[in-house]
Parts: C-alpha cells; sequence; structure tokens
C-alpha cells in the first residue's frame, strides 16, 4: 500500500489510523509475555535415522537390554538390542550410562482443554446436557497449552484427554504431546466412552418433602438416574439395528457415535469409586455386552474378586490422596495399588483429570512402590497396562520394533523424583525440554545471579 492510498484509508474511516496504531503499540509492548507464553518450540517430524547406543533400556514387556541400541526411522523403531546393526547415514547418539524407558502414559487427563481454573474461557471439559458420547476430547485442546510441556517434562508423552460433565461425557482421545495443532496430536479420536455411573449415596432431595432449589424440581434419584442410562443405551442399540436393517432413520451425531461402543470396538470408562458402584456398574455392562473399565476404584479392593473373576481392568485416579472415611488408615490410598496386584486385579494409576496435576503422575506410581508395590508393576501401570486397556498397545506402552519411537531419556527411573529425564522423544521427534516452569526458573535465578553481582561489587 502507497503512502498515498494509506492516507486515503485514513481519511475514509475516521480513527481508523490511530486505533491500528493504539492496536500495533499494545500487542508490540505484550510482545515479550506472548513469546514467552509458550517458551517450548514445536519440532519437525523426524528426517533421518537415528540410533541411541550404550544405554541401559527399559522395554517393560521384554525385560532389561544392558548396553542397549534403538534405532528409529520415520518415527517407529525398526531395532532394538545390545547388538544392532546401525545403517549408513544414521545419526548415533551416545547415551552411555543413561536409560531408556517408554513414555508414560496418563489415562485420565484434562491436559490441553482446560488451562487456568478460575478462567472460565479457558476450560473446554464440561458440556451441558446428560449424554454426549458424540463430543470428542481431541479437537477442544489448545496445542500451546502450557500444561503441555511441564507434562513432558515429567515422562508423561500421551494423554487420553477426556471430557466430563453428564451420564455419558463423551469420547476420551489419545493425545501425542508434540505438534502444531490438536490434528498434529491427535493418535486416536475417539478411545473410549467415558460414562459417570450415579452415586447411590446421593439420592437427592426426594427424602425432604417441600424442600426445593427455588422453582427448580427434585433432582432425579439414583434409581431414575440409572434407567436414564439404560434408555439411552436402548435407544442407541435400535438406531444401530435401524441403521443395518437399510430403515429410513433421522441421523443423529449422539447414537451414531454409540455405535462402535456397542458393537464392542471401543471400551467403555465407568467412573465409580464406591463397592455398590461398582458392582451395580459392572452388571450393567454385562447386560448391555460391553467392554468396561472402571476409572477411579477407591473402594476396588472391596469387589477384588469379582474384578479378578471377570477380567474387568480398574484405572486407579486416588493413589496420592488421604483417607475418606475416618475408619481407615492414613495409607488407604497408597497401599491400594499393591493390595490390588496381591489380588490378581489388572489397574493402571492414572493422576486425577487436573492438568496442573498430570506431571505428578510419575510421583503418583512412585507412592505405590513407597506402600508396596513392585516397581516392575508401578511402572507397567503407567505404560503397558493403560494402553492394553485403551487399545494402543500396538503403538505405544513399551519399547518393541514397530512401535512409535516415543521415549525418555533419563538418569535412572521416572518413578524416583531423584532421577532427572534429560532428553524425550515423540514418534521419533527429539522435543524441545523447555517448559514454563524451567522457563520461570532460569528467569528468577538470573535476577538472583544480577542481585549478587550487585552486592559483590
Amino acid at each position: 500500500m502507497t503512502t498515498t492510498q494509506r492516507r486515503a484509508t485514513k481519511r475514509s474511516l475516521p480513527g481508523v489510523g490511530c486505533r491500528v496504531t493504539a492496536v500495533v503499540t499494545v500487542l508490540w509492548a505484550m510482545a515479550p509475555a506472548v513469546l514467552g507464553a509458550q517458551v517450548r518450540m514445536t519440532v519437525p517430524p523426524q528426517s533421518e535415522p537415528v540410533a541411541l547406543v550404550g544405554a541401559t533400556i527399559h522395554t517393560v514387556t521384554s525385560g532389561v537390554i544392558e548396553n542397549g541400541t534403538i534405532l528409529l526411522e520415520n518415527g517407529l523403531i525398526t531395532a532394538i538390542g545390545a547388538d544392532v546393526d546401525i545403517p549408513a547415514g544414521t545419526r548415533v547418539v551416545d547415551a552411555t550410562g543413561k536409560h531408556i524407558y517408554p513414555g508414560l502414559i496418563d489415562a485420565y487427563s484434562t491436559v490441553g482443554i482446560a488451562e487456568i481454573g478460575a478462567v472460565d474461557v479457558s476450560n473446554d471439559v464440561n458440556e451441558l446436557g446428560d449424554f454426549n458420547p458424540n463430543v470428542r476430547a481431541d479437537i477442544a485442546v489448545n496445542a500451546e497449552s502450557r500444561h503441555i510441556g511441564t507434562t513432558r517434562s515429567a515422562g508423561v508423552l500421551t494423554t487420553l484427554t477426556t471430557p466430563g460433565g453428564g451420564l455419558v461425557s463423551g469420547m476420551s482421545s489419545a493425545m501425542a504431546l508434540e505438534g502444531w495443532s490438536w490434528e498434529e496430536m491427535s493418535m486416536q479420536s475417539a478411545t473410549a466412552l467415558n460414562v459417570n455411573w450415579p452415586n447411590p449415596n446421593r439420592r437427592g432431595f426426594r427424602g425432604f418433602p417441600g424442600f426445593r432449589f427455588g422453582p427448580q424440581e427434585d433432582p432425579p434419584s439414583y434409581e431414575e438416574q440409572v434407567q436414564q442410562l439404560k434408555d439411552f443405551f436402548a435407544e442407541a442399540r435400535a438406531y444401530r439395528d435401524a441403521v443395518a436393517a437399510g430403515e429410513e432413520v433421522r441421523s443423529d451425531s449422539r447414537y451414531a457415535a454409540m455405535m462402535p461402543v456397542i458393537d464392542g470396538d471401543l471400551p467403555v470408562v465407568v467412573a465409580a469409586d464406591g463397592a455398590a458402584q461398582m458392582n451395580d456398574a459392572i452388571t450393567w455392562a454385562q447386560e448391555e455386552d460391553l467392554r468396561i473399565v472402571i476409572r477411579g476404584g477407591r473402594d476396588a479392593i472391596h469387589v477384588a474378586d469379582r474384578l479378578v473373576a471377570e477380567d474387568i481392568p480398574v484405572i486407579l485416579t486416588s493413589t496420592m490422596s488421604g483417607p475418606g472415611r475416618q475408619y481407615e488408615g492414613y495409607d488407604g490410598a497408597y497401599s491400594m495399588p499393591a493390595r490390588l496386584h496381591e489380588a490378581g486385579v489388572r489397574f493402571a494409576i492414572a493422576g486425577g483429570s487436573g492438568s496442573l496435576y498430570s506431571n505428578r503422575l510419575p510421583f503418583e506410581a512412585g507412592v505405590a512402590v513407597a506402600f508396596g508395590l513392585p516397581e516392575e508393576e508401578a511402572l507397567k501401570a503407567v505404560t503397558i497396562n493403560p494402553a492394553q486397556f485403551l487399545g494402543l498397545d500396538d503403538r505405544v506402552g513399551s519399547l518393541e520394533p514397530g512401535k512409535q519411537a516415543t521415549f525418555l531419556i533419563t538418569t535412572g527411573t521416572p518413578l524416583d523424583m531423584t532421577s532427572d529425564i534429560e532428553q524425550a522423544y515423540i514418534q521419533g521427534r527429539e522435543l524441545d525440554m523447555m517448559d514454563i516452569q524451567k522457563y520461570f526458573f532460569e528467569k528468577y535465578m538470573e535476577k538472583v545471579r544480577q542481585y549478587m553481582r550487585r552486592v559483590i561489587m
């Protein structure tokens, strides 16, 4: 645009020139803050073969390889072992003295869809309504979230980002925590349907006649909520059958999303903590012929025999929580994984859904080790077990040829807070390990250094 054209534009739109100048001035002043908000740089896909040599490789499923080599090509592991031929032209990375582990998996997360708890518009977890099976978490993921960097620095490289709210919340999405957009990060958009099982101990206010929240009606009872859930699945099954029979039906995205669940292609993750909840949920899933995974499992030890007999896995979300009842010991949650392991229950460990706390996942598993769970089982609980429960074990969860090159380079077990995670790879990409916490640490350490130099001088 020429000078004459710019002047003409200002004359034809009174005040625009001043407003544009003001906006540019504000954005320029904000630039350092905006640029510092992300602090990590997204890296391109793997472009050359890479071999990491000399490390102790913890495969999870095939033992430990001392002085091992892992070869990566096109984002996949192509060879792993103590005697691997390295092709010409491969970039060799010396990992002598280091340990290599699979990237950890958080089976219940809101990373990317929840940013600041006190700012509603930055939280995209809960949808309105009780039945939203067509909701997919991945399309709401903010690839620029600060929580992505801090979560990766803790060793968590894959999340099951999960919506909430209602009785049927929607689909968890498996997300690789690297990429410019949600499309690039999404490994599997619909990974599991989430159902929030009603609490039988909360029966609304029907026992208090005449008591209402203003003009609102009494909330539905436990029995009514369970019946609503059964009715919805029956409607979805009828829709599926009508479509299969070639009948003319009105398109409904909610029922269409239920088809792979009803057909058994996707699991149903049922949030339930109490023994009565879990027993009722299991009975319901058997009647509906569904693949069920229990999430929460605070009282799982009390239904362990049934969980084992019917081979139902559990995703524990309260490993680091305190007792919820007066008669419980202080270590009830800490020792729950060890007790379930002894009972033969298959389980994974998740750190709760809060995006602020996904970086605590390795310590959730570490606490279980401190209270009796064998370390190799704790590692499985945050790697291969959640991958198997949710149908991702062909891609992540262990270090094997053919799987994605998603792993950690550490000074020791990632379940111990004294270990350092020095580098991570996601699908063969060597990550930028900076995050907002490291950024602020360096920033304010520089403040201390400058102050000390002034004092000394």
